[in-house]
């Protein structure tokens, strides 16, 4: 057999699915192993590589060209499964990067190493049988592992949130444990995004009643809330990476909220005033800004409503 068909064997073997026996998933294995057709399985390896490296590597060594958008592809209908079977770690050298991270890799696990060195082996049958058997408990033990790097953040109403790592979340958690009591006090938590999972935690019934469309989820910002006895829905852009409320991205918001019956109010937070800086240009008039660093302030971005004189105390 090719060693792609030699892959196809040890993935059907591991118990991973048809669709996940195909080619690509096939050269996926190979890349995690290093192992190019004349070498044989006892040399496997487990060097940690990110999607484009895999791509490169099914490119330079077996000469299958896939395209750069295949990228997504890959990670959502190879590495996710091949995570769930325990074939694979997500960032082993590193497990606090960020979901979203270019730096994200993934590198066989020690154990599936093993399994894979002894293909074509007298050992193959008792290693293979050992890994299956064992095969739930490593899948428990590395979702503990990873629940461990998340950032856990409660709510007003007492439920706990689990944020996957990095910079973003981290200021998600903020806006939750330091705006909101501060700036928001009586506000229900309806969205809240995660860099790993869109759709975290979503009040649907509370935001069809006000009239926000739950087709367009994608294009709500990172934080929604609603403080009801004001009728104002908070809508909070988590700056980092991505921009902040900008005159484009409230005519978008506008758009998507057409039919919703609370007054908007947009608010850009900053992890810190450098950030803030750094984005200054394109905040739109009429929002507000807030920075975790000095959480007990607001700067106000024009809004003549906030305009008052302030009494001196000399």
């Amino acid at each position: 057999m090719s060693k792609i068909e030699e892959a196809r064997d040890i993935l059907k073997q591991f118990g991973l699915p048809p669709a996940q026996q195909n080619e690509i998933s096939c050269l996926t294995l190979l890349a995690l192993c290093g192992l190019s057709e004349v070498d044989h399985w006892k040399r496997a390896a487990k060097p940690s590589r990110t999607i484009h490296a895999i791509l490169e590597f099914m490119r330079d060594t077996f000469g299958k060209d896939y395209a750069e958008n295949t990228r997504e592809s890959v990670r959502r209908q190879v590495i996710h499964q091949f995570e769930q079977a325990r074939v694979v770690d997500r960032n082993p050298d590193n497990p606090h990067l960020a979901t979203n991270s270019p730096l994200t890799h993934y590198g066989l696990t020690n154990e599936a190493l093993s399994v894979v060195r002894s293909y074509q082996s007298s050992a193959w049958e008792s290693e293979l049988r050992a890994f299956l058997s064992e095969q739930g408990s490593l899948l428990e033990k590395y979702q503990q592992r990873r629940r461990m790097n998340e950032i856990p953040v409660r709510t007003s109403s007492g439920k706990e949130i689990r944020l996957s790592p990095g910079s973003h979340n981290e200021l998600q958690a903020q806006i939750i444990e330091e705006f909101i009591p501060r700036f928001a006090p009586d506000a229900t938590l309806l969205y809240l995004g995660d860099t790993a999972d869109k759709l975290l935690h979503v009040e649907e019934e509370k935001l069809a009643q006000l009239g926000v469309s739950l087709t367009e989820h994608d294009k709500l910002p990172d934080i929604v809330l609603y403080d009801e006895e004001r009728n104002w829905l908070f809508l909070v852009e988590a700056v980092t990476s991505h921009g902040p409320v900008s005159p484009k991205r409230v005519e978008q918001l506008d758009a998507t909220l057409k039919t919703c019956v609370a007054t908007r109010i947009y608010v850009s937070a900053f992890p810190d005033f450098a950030q803030f800086k750094k984005h200054a240009n394109d905040i739109a008039w009429e929002t507000e800004v807030w920075l975790a660093e000095i959480p007990d302030h607001m700067i106000h971005f024009d809004g003549e409503k906030f305009l008052r004189a302030i009494e001196s105390s000399g």
